[in-house]
């Protein structure tokens, strides 16, 4: 059967997250070739719901939709400082119990804190209400700054466009790199940025040298297998090492050697899906890791299965 998500619509809605989880999950998609999502836009309160920006929005299912999921996506919230309604916190909780997928977008995460799901998890919320989710929640570990955590199932991420990132994390864990690629190429947004890239850019204007960074980086992706360090990255850019390092991590959120390895993950993966007969040590090899022992130790710090594993589950998904 399909993976089915359920999206809550509320009072107040935060029509941009909401989109986002529309535009995932509920648009058809048959150019991939594989069993896309089914969905089911849910609401515990009556309709018409008022959404930002003047819209109204009738919902057909009550909370009784969330029985039916394997994820539910709660976009946003109205308050951070408003407890959601009992029904919808117990409605969370047994879907929890049940193994349920729970991912929220920006100040969703205060609706599954409110529900006590939360405690004793890394979770993140919106820059601008992180200080307020740790102190109203002190069991909650709060991460500060990143883009998205997930945590034994419960998937949380920062504001408005990072849900983005969030959600297509979910499409890269069920569907491997390769889709979740093309699913980025039609929304027109990076393939994969990781969760713990920073929310804040330091500096927002581009500067002298960020041609020479962004060239850089695509040099780089072509040349994967070839050996990098930061001083020979800094040399390709035309830059100094420690000015190379500074507007990188600006640019990026990541060092370089950071954003590197990451790209060398994502490649690996990509290998892994389309070139079934290749052997782990080649993959890695090809992805510039160097070996098999290498590659598993970067899979597992990325949070994937061990190359095997991905593998064996890309080709069940592509069967």
């Amino acid at each position: 059967m399909p993976h089915h998500v359920a999206i809550l619509a509320y009072d107040g809605l935060c029509t941009f997250e909401f989109g986002c989880a529309v535009e995932l999950f509920a648009l058809e998609r048959p150019e991939l070739g594989v069993p896309w999502y089914t969905h089911a836009v849910c609401a515990d309160e009556p309709g018409p719901l008022r959404a930002l920006g003047g819209l109204s929005v009738q919902v057909a299912h009550g909370l009784e939709a969330f029985e039916a999921a394997d994820t539910i996506v709660i976009p946003g919230w109205r308050d951070a400082a408003e407890a959601p309604s009992p029904a919808l916190l117990d409605a969370l909780r047994r879907a929890r119990a049940r193994g349920v997928r729970l991912c929220t977008i920006c100040s969703g995460s205060f609706v599954l804190a409110h529900a006590g799901l939360l405690d004793g998890k890394k979770a993140t919320t919106h820059w601008r209400y992180l200080d307020r989710l740790a102190q109203d929640f002190p069991e909650v570990k709060v991460q500060q700054g990143v883009l998205y955590v997930e945590d034994d199932g419960i998937v949380t991420s920062a504001g408005s466009a990072a849900g983005l990132d969030m959600l297509l994390h979910l499409v890269r864990s069920d569907h491997g790199v390769e889709l979740a690629g093309r699913v980025a190429q039609r929304l027109v947004i990076p393939a994969h940025r990781d969760g713990d890239q920073a929310q804040l850019v330091a500096r927002p204007l581009p500067s002298p040298g960020e041609n020479g960074i962004a060239q850089l980086m695509d040099w780089v992706r072509e040349n994967l297998r070839a050996p990098h360090t930061v001083d020979s990255m800094a040399v390709q850019a035309r830059l100094g090492t420690r000015t190379f390092q500074r507007r990188f991590k600006d640019r990026t959120g990541l060092t370089p050697l950071a954003w590197l390895v990451r790209e060398r993950v994502t490649l690996a993966a990509q290998v892994l899906e389309t070139r079934p007969g290749l052997a782990i040590e080649a993959v890695a090899d090809l992805a510039g890791l160097g070996s098999a022992e290498s590659l598993r130790h970067h899979f597992r710090k990325h949070g994937l299965p061990p190359p095997g594993r991905y593998r064996s589950a890309a080709s069940r998904l592509a069967g």
